[in-house]
C-alpha cells in the first residue's frame, strides 16, 4: 500500500468503528462503546503518523499519547490527561481483573461524558488529515 492507501484504510476503519461505537451506546453496552471509542482515536492517530512520517508503518501500541507525541501534535495538558484516560479504556475493558470495576463505572452519564468528548477528538483529528 502506498501513503494514501493507508491513511485511506485508518479513516474508514475508524469511521466504521465509530459507528459500532454509536450502536453499543444505544443499547446501552457503555463499557464496549468506549473501548470502541478508544480503538477509533487510535487508528485515526496511526492514519496521522502515516501522513507525517511518510509510509512507514505507525508503532503496534495502544497508546493515545505516545501516539499523538510520535504525531508531533501539540495538545494541551487537558487533552494529554483526557488521551491518558482514554487509553484507560483499552486497558479496563481488556483484562477481567480490572473489567468489572470498569463496567460499575459505565453509568449512562460516565459515557455520555466521555464518548462526546472521543466524537469532538474524531473531528479534530479528522481534520487535522484534511
Amino acid at each position: 500500500m502506498d501513503k494514501e492507501e493507508h491513511i485511506r484504510y485508518w479513516l474508514i476503519s475508524a469511521r466504521h468503528d465509530l459507528e459500532v461505537a454509536e450502536a453499543l451506546f444505544e443499547t446501552g453496552k457503555y463499557d464496549w462503546c468506549l473501548f470502541v471509542g478508544h480503538l477509533v482515536l487510535e487508528k485515526l492517530l496511526k492514519a496521522i503518523f502515516v501522513k507525517v512520517r511518510g509510509n512507514k508503518l505507525p508503532p503496534r501500541t495502544h497508546n493515545l499519547v505516545r501516539l499523538a507525541e510520535l504525531c508531533d501534535l501539540s495538545l494541551t495538558e487537558e487533552q494529554i490527561v483526557l488521551l491518558d484516560k482514554i487509553s484507560d479504556f483499552n486497558l479496563e475493558t481488556r483484562y477481567p481483573d480490572y473489567r468489572f470495576d470498569f463496567y460499575s463505572k459505565c453509568t449512562h452519564e460516565f459515557a455520555s461524558n466521555y464518548f462526546r468528548k472521543i466524537k469532538e477528538l474524531y473531528k479534530w483529528l479528522s481534520y487535522l488529515l484534511k
